[in-house]
């Protein structure tokens, strides 16, 4: 596609070229019109109050806060769609479920796998890596490291996956009873600080927390090996028609292309790092 020129560039040239005011302006105006003129997605149908559930995940939504990507994101979904929304906030496991059954339409920043494509619809916004989180006194530097040593626990949000490979090492140690599930991820920073836990699979909306509970100092990162992972808008099959679907999904991508999900994102990232995460 050929790329526009910036006006800033167009006005630098017709300030050096010899034309009337008049042309100055029709011509500014044409640029303008043709930047602007991008189609809007179509509306999905408000034919009720839609319900919609966050979890407490850190920089994606913070219930202490009521803050957060997921929560700025829904707002900015719910103002384009005019639909009415009652919101909620749950844990990860009963979101799945009640996707599942059709009694929760959304949810927000979601993965998924050949199990949930079966019964929910995404809408990507998202695009990140997984990373282990180990303790230092530890001797663990790969995945493969802390799947030898039977000693070592992960601790893991109840039904919550990852990356292929982070997903491979959590099935692994599972079936040795070596993961310990929790509800949210304050119970796990809170295990690691107290060795309960040797580590935990973490993501960059999990920073502040670690920073938080000044696990820094005696944690270390280690890289999974698997590319970034897409997340996105969750939609149940089983309460939205699939034409409905495909109306949602079309406002996160309008959102993705004017430049909206990147302003959300540099709230909380480095324009660099936002700029990742929404490049997919």
């Amino acid at each position: 596609m050929i790329q526009q020129p910036h006006p800033d560039r167009m006005l630098n040239r017709l300030n050096r070229t010899p034309v009337t005011a008049l042309v100055y302006a029709l011509l500014l105006g044409t640029l303008s019109a043709g930047i602007q003129a991008a189609p809007r997605e179509p509306r999905p149908t408000c034919t009720r109050t839609f319900t919609l559930a966050y979890h407490d995940h850190g920089m994606l939504y913070s219930k202490a806060s009521n803050q957060g990507i997921d929560k700025d994101v829904a707002h900015e979904l719910m103002k384009r769609s005019g639909c009415r929304f009652e919101v909620s906030v749950m844990p990860r496991a009963r979101i799945w479920k009640w996707i599942e059954s059709g009694e929760l339409d959304f949810s927000m920043s979601g993965i998924t796998n050949e199990s949930r494509d079966q019964f929910a619809g995404f809408g990507w916004y998202l695009y990140n890596k997984y990373y282990l989180m180990v303790r230092k006194d530890r001797q663990v530097g790969t995945l493969a490291d802390f799947e030898r040593d039977a000693s070592l626990k992960l601790g893991a949000i109840r039904s919550f996956r990852y990356s292929p490979s982070a997903n491979k090492m959590v099935d692994s140690i599972t079936a040795q009873g070596r993961v310990v599930d929790v509800a949210d991820h304050e119970q796990l920073l809170a295990m690691m600080k107290l060795d309960r836990i040797q580590a935990m699979i973490i993501e960059p909306f999990n920073y502040s927390q670690v920073d938080a509970k000044a696990l820094r100092e005696i944690t270390r990162i280690v890289e999974v090996g698997d590319p970034p992972t897409l997340h996105g808008l969750i939609m149940s099959k089983a309460s939205l028609p699939e034409a409905e679907l495909s109306k949602w999904r079309g406002m996160i991508d309008e959102m993705r292309r004017d430049g909206t999900l990147l302003n959300i994102l540099r709230k909380y990232f480095a324009p660099e790092e936002a700029k990742a995460m929404v490049t997919f």
